[in-house]
């Protein structure tokens, strides 16, 4: 099987690199600045089957439920991006947009930025976790990132999982611990067969896992093998960055976590330091996986950090 990331154009790949190291490094600072950043961002829209769909543009995937009982989003990019997102979403539903839903899959500021123009028309929904991290100071890997404001806080959150009955299927969010932070939710939409895995996944690429924040690599596996044992061959599945993938890709993604963390313990047990394993570098079938934020260096610092507890 072909790498996913190859669909990637060497543009998105820095435009994800620039995007999650400023999300990190606490976000951006002045409102002009950041309209004045945003000002050239397109959204696109793909559906991805029954009533899903998929707006992409800078920060992560956002997905959308459209029926009749209105419109569910999942986590909704930065702030001011909320007029284009609104202006693509009235596309899909040919009309005025009834949101009804924001569920959040982890606490990341291009994933949950524009909980504070979408909350304060719909409720929002994270993990206890995620409203844990975004209502007090964070002291990450980049910098500290500041509280979020009142109005962006989810205002309704959850423990294992919950569920909304929303236009004509159940929308399942369950957390699974230790993944890409501590506080990810992946969300089913049972009835259309898509499942949006948040930064849980990243497709075709070594993906971010933010140990300052309760991730783990092991937490990111376990989740990862749930998800492939539990969901149908043929669901479509939404990354958090990156485009739609099948669930074999889900397991080519999979493999490359695995063998990851086997080259690394392999290389602990040999007696190698951090530096040498550099030095060696991955398994060549997934050198091609690297890019601007997390290159192959990067991702075994990565992997031996979160093994060795650090």
């Amino acid at each position: 099987m072909e790498s996913t990331s190859r669909s990637w154009s060497a543009r998105a790949r820095c435009v994800v690199a620039a995007t999650i190291a400023i999300v990190l490094a606490g976000g951006v600072a002045r409102p002009a600045v950041a309209q004045q950043e945003m000002s050239d961002v397109e959204i696109t829209t793909t559906h991805v089957a029954g009533n899903v769909y998929m707006l992409q543009g800078r920060g992560g995937n956002i997905g959308v439920s459209v029926g009749s009982d209105g419109v569910l989003l999942v986590d909704d990019k930065f702030a001011p991006l909320a007029d284009k997102i609104r202006a693509a979403l009235g596309e899909i539903v040919g009309g005025e947009v009834e949101l009804e839903f924001v569920l959040n899959t982890h606490w990341h500021g291009d994933h949950v930025g524009g909980n504070v123009e979408f909350g304060a028309e719909a409720p929002v929904i994270a993990h206890t976790n995620v409203r844990g991290r975004m209502s007090t100071r964070q002291e990450t890997a980049f910098g500290v990132v500041e509280p979020s404001p009142p109005e962006a806080l989810p205002v309704l959150t959850f423990g294992d999982s919950v569920s909304i009955h929303f236009n004509g299927e159940e929308i399942r969010a369950i957390h699974y611990p230790h993944g890409h932070t501590d506080g990810d939710a992946v969300i089913f939409f049972t009835g259309s067969n898509v499942v949006h895995m948040g930064d849980v996944h990243f497709a075709g690429l070594f993906p971010f896992i933010d140990l300052s924040s309760g991730g783990s690599v092991r937490g990111v596996i376990d989740a990862v093998t749930r998800i492939v044992d539990q969901v149908p061959s043929d669901a479509s599945v939404i990354p958090g960055h990156g485009p739609v993938s099948t669930v074999d890709d889900l397991r080519e993604y999979l493999e490359m976590l695995e063998e990851s963390v086997a080259f690394v313990e392999a290389g602990i047990r040999a007696g190698k330091n951090l530096v040498a394993l550099i030095a060696e570098g991955v398994p060549e079938r997934w050198a091609g996986w690297s890019w601007q934020f997390i290159g192959e260096a990067r991702w075994i610092e990565t992997v031996y950090g979160s093994l060795q507890g650090s």
